[in-house]
C-alpha cells in the first residue's frame, strides 16, 4: 500500500480529466440534457459556473461498490435510493429513505469531474454542506450527529474504509478522471417522533484555494493542522534505543502525515496555477451549487436496543498493545479497550477481546476488569450488548489462582440480572494442516481426544460453579483419532453428542455447509433446545465467492446475505474471529497489511484512524457498516415473523427475490427496499 495515497496499493496512473460530455456515450449513457461545457476553455472560475458544468453527481445504494472508475449513471431526479440518480443532469434531485427508530440507513453520494479547474495535479474541489432533515411538526435530526459523512476510500484498490469528514461542511479535492465516493449515514435515535423529515446535500464546484484558504482558516482547521503536524513529533520522536526495522516504519509514518497535510485544501493556494480568489458568497453558493434533496419517512417501530440475535465479535488485545504502544494492564490499556468496545457497539454487534495461548486455548473476555468492578457492571448491563464472553483466567494477573479466580467471578456474575447474557469460549486450535502456515489460530476447534477431554473438564469445572453457564464450541469435524460416524460429514453431525453436556452452544462453520442449507435442518436435529441447547455458526476463511462472507472484494448484498443466511438457516447467534487482525506494527499510523495466508479483509473490519489523519477514533469497513445493515434486516424480518409467521417472513424472503440460499441472493439493491417496504405497509400501527 502506497501512503501517499491512503489506502491505495500502489500509485496509480489516472487519466487525463474526462471531456465535455464525462467520457461520451461509448461508456454507455448517453449525454442528453446535460448543460454544454464546451465554452468552457482555459482557466474556469466555478464561482460563475454552474457546479452542473464541472461536476457529476449522483446517487447509489449502500450495497453498490462506487470504485474511481465508475462512470455517472443518470436516472430520473426524483427517486428511491436504490435507483441510481446523476444530479448532474439537475440543479436539484431528490432521494427518499425509510427506517426505523434506532436504525442507521446509509446512502453513497458518488461525485465525478468533468472538466478541470484546479491546480497541480487535481481537477479542482468542491464543498459539500449537509442541513438537518426537519418535520413539518419542527422535529429534528441533527447534522454531526444523526446525520454523518465520510468519504470512501480504497483499500488495495477496493472501496472499504469510511474515513469521517467534517460537519457541516468539507472540502473536498477531485482527481482528474476519478470518481469520489462519500457515505451518508442516517442514525435515528429511538425516541424520534415518526414523521416526514427533509434537507439536503448541498455541493458546490470551488477554487481549491478557496480564496486563500491558510488565511481563512477557522479555529476547527487550525486545530486538525496541529493535530496533524504533532502527531508527526510523537511518531519521530521516540525512536532512541528502537530497532532500525521500526525507526523506518515510524520515518515512513510521519512523512505520510506530513504529505496529507500539505495536499490538503488549506495549503491548496501555494500549489496552485490560479492564483486566490474571493470566498464564493452564499447567494453564489445557493444559485450555483447541486441541491440533493433527502426525504426520510420514520416509522414508529423501534428496532429493540439489545439485538435480537447476538453476533459476537473478537478484538485482538495483542494487537492493540503492539499497534498502540500500550503496556498490558496499564492505564492506557483499559482506555484503548474501552474505546475500542464502545466504539463497536454501534454496530449491533457484541465485541469480546482476546488473545491466543497455548496454541490450544484462547483467552476470552468482554469486561477487562473483575465482575465485582463497576466499569464490569456498566459494560455487561449495557442493553445494547447481547452476549458477553466470561474469561475463564484472570485478564491482568493480580497472584490469585485460575481456580479461586473462576469460582469467585461465576460466583459474582451468577447474582446479576445479566448473568443469562453469559458464555464462556474456551478453545482455539490451528488446524494440523496449518501448523506450519502464517496464519494464527483462527477458530476454537478441538482436534483429537484429548484437545476434546480437556475442553471437558474445563467446561465441567465452569459448571460446578455454575450449573447453568453456557459453553460456547466452535467446530469444522469431530475428533480426528476417534472416528464418531463412517465418514466425515456424519462425523461432523456427531460432535453434539459426543459434547454433551459440556457444550450449551454448537457454534458451526458456514464454510463446511457450503451451499447446502439441508446440513443445517440435520445439525439443529440433533440438539436439544429443552436443555438450552443452541446451534451458532461462523465464517472464517471461507466460504468464498459466491457464498455470503466478508472479503474485501465481495459486492455488498454478498456481505449483507451474511446474516440472511443466518435468519433463513435458524441459527441463534454468530461469532466471528476478528476485527482487528491485521499484520503486526508498532506505529499507530503504519500502513495496513493484511495476514499473508488470508483473504483479503479477512479478520479486519475496522482500521485504526491514525492511518488516515490525526484522529484516534477507529475508521470503519464498508463491510462492517453491512454486517449492521443484516443484523437490522433480521429485525424486520422477525417483526414480520411475530405477526404472520416465520414460514412467511422466510416466504418474504423469497417473493422479493432478496435471499433464496447461499447461492441465489440478489446483486442489487431493489429486492432489499422492497423487502423493508413491504414489512412496513403491512405492520406499522
Amino acid at each position: 500500500m502506497d501512503n501517499s495515497v491512503p489506502g491505495n496499493p500502489q500509485e496509480v496512473i489516472v487519466p487525463p480529466a474526462e471531456g465535455v460530455a464525462g467520457g461520451g456515450t461509448a461508456y454507455g449513457w448517453g449525454d442528453s440534457g446535460i448543460h454544454d461545457s464546451s465554452s468552457l476553455r482555459g482557466t474556469i472560475d466555478p464561482t460563475k459556473v454552474p457546479s452542473t458544468d464541472l461536476v457529476h453527481v449522483w446517487c447509489m445504494p449502500s450495497t453498490a461498490t462506487v470504485g474511481p472508475h465508475d462512470m455517472p449513471q443518470p436516472l430520473e431526479p426524483e427517486t428511491h435510493h436504490h435507483m441510481p440518480t446523476d444530479v448532474g443532469l439537475f440543479v436539484h434531485a431528490k432521494v427518499s429513505l425509510l427506517a426505523a427508530r434506532n436504525e442507521r440507513e446509509s446512502i453513497q453520494i458518488a461525485i465525478r469531474p468533468k472538466v478541470y479547474w484546479g491546480g497541480s495535479g487535481i481537477a479542482g474541489a468542491v464543498q459539500v454542506q449537509c442541513t438537518d432533515l426537519c418535520s413539518p411538526a419542527g422535529d429534528r435530526l441533527v447534522v454531526g450527529q444523526s446525520l454523518t459523512l465520510r468519504r470512501v476510500v480504497p483499500v488495495l484498490g477496493v472501496p472499504d474504509a469510511l474515513v469521517p469528514l467534517d460537519m457541516p461542511v468539507s472540502l473536498i479535492s477531485l482527481s482528474p478522471g476519478e470518481t469520489t465516493t462519500i457515505w451518508v449515514s442516517i442514525d435515528v435515535p429511538s425516541a424520534q417522533p415518526p414523521g416526514q423529515y427533509e434537507g439536503e446535500l448541498i455541493i458546490t464546484a470551488t477554487k481549491a484555494d478557496a480564496g486563500s484558504a491558510a488565511q481563512c482558516l477557522g479555529k476547527a482547521e487550525k486545530h486538525n493542522l496541529y493535530r496533524e503536524l504533532r502527531n508527526c513529533l510523537e511518531i519521530v520522536e521516540p525512536v532512541d534505543g528502537k530497532p532500525m526495522d521500526e525507526v523506518v516504519e515510524r520515518v515512513k509514518s510521519a512523512a505520510t502525515s506530513l504529505r496529507r497535510v500539505l495536499l490538503s485544501p488549506s495549503f491548496a493556494d501555494f500549489f496552485s496555477e490560479n492564483g486566490p480568489v474571493d470566498m464564493m458568497d452564499e447567494d453564489a453558493i445557493s444559485n450555483l451549487s447541486i441541491h440533493l434533496k433527502l426525504s426520510l419517512t420514520v416509522w414508529d417501530f423501534v428496532l429493540p436496543a439489545t439485538p435480537l440475535l447476538p453476533a459476537v465479535i473478537g478484538i485482538s488485545d495483542t494487537v492493540i498493545e503492539d499497534r498502540f504502544g500500550v503496556e498490558h494492564g496499564s492505564n492506557e490499556w483499559y482506555e484503548a479497550l474501552d474505546q475500542h468496545f464502545k466504539w463497536l457497539l454501534q454496530y449491533k454487534i457484541s465485541p469480546y477481546f482476546c488473545r491466543w495461548g497455548d496454541s490450544m486455548r484462547v483467552l476470552t473476555y468482554t469486561s477487562p476488569w473483575p465482575a465485582d468492578h463497576p466499569k464490569s457492571d456498566e459494560y455487561l448491563s449495557d442493553p445494547r450488548l447481547a452476549a458477553y464472553a466470561v474469561p475463564h483466567s484472570r485478564v491482568v494477573s493480580c497472584g490469585d489462582t485460575a481456580e479461586d479466580y473462576l469460582q469467585r467471578e461465576v460466583e459474582i456474575l451468577k447474582t446479576k440480572s445479566h448473568w443469562k447474557k453469559a458464555y464462556f469460549y474456551l478453545w482455539d486450535e490451528v488446524p494440523t494442516e496449518l501448523h506450519d502456515h502464517p496464519v494464527i489460530s483462527l477458530v476454537a476447534q478441538p482436534l483429537n481426544v484429548e484437545h476434546y477431554d480437556s475442553l471437558r473438564s474445563m467446561a465441567a469445572e465452569i459448571h460446578v460453579y455454575a450449573p447453568d453457564a453456557r459453553v460456547l464450541t466452535t467446530y469444522y469435524c469431530g475428533p480426528s483419532d476417534a472416528p464418531l460416524a463412517p465418514n466425515n460429514l456424519e462425523a461432523f453431525l456427531k460432535v453434539p453428542e459426543y459434547l454433551r453436556p459440556h457444550t450449551q452452544i454448537y457454534c458451526t462453520s458456514e464454510w463446511v455447509l457450503g451451499n447446502r442449507e439441508d446440513l443445517a435442518k440435520d445439525i439443529i436435529a440433533e440438539l436439544q433446545p429443552e436443555s438450552g441447547e443452541e446451534w451458532w455458526t461462523y465464517v472464517c476463511l471461507g466460504p468464498s465467492d459466491p457464498l455470503p462472507n466478508w472479503h474485501l472484494g465481495m459486492r455488498g448484498t454478498q456481505h449483507r446475505a451474511v446474516m440472511w443466511r443466518v435468519w433463513k438457516e435458524g441459527g441463534t447467534g454468530f461469532l466471528y474471529w476478528g476485527a482487528n487482525c491485521y499484520e503486526k506494527a508498532t506505529v499507530a499510523s503504519a500502513e495496513i497489511r493484511f495476514r499473508r495466508g488470508l483473504p483479503p479483509g479477512d479478520g479486519v473490519l475496522f482500521y485504526p484512524g491514525e492511518v488516515f489523519s490525526s484522529s484516534h477514533e477507529p475508521v470503519a469497513s464498508l463491510r462492517l457498516e453491512r454486517l449492521l445493515s443484516g443484523l437490522q434486516d433480521i429485525e424486520y424480518l422477525q417483526l414480520y415473523a411475530s405477526r404472520f409467521g416465520r414460514d412467511e417472513s422466510l416466504s418474504l424472503l423469497e417473493k422479493t427475490g432478496m435471499y433464496l440460499g447461499p447461492e441465489r441472493y440478489t446483486h442489487e439493491h431493489m429486492p432489499i427496499d422492497m423487502m423493508r417496504s413491504e414489512i412496513f405497509r403491512t405492520c406499522r400501527s
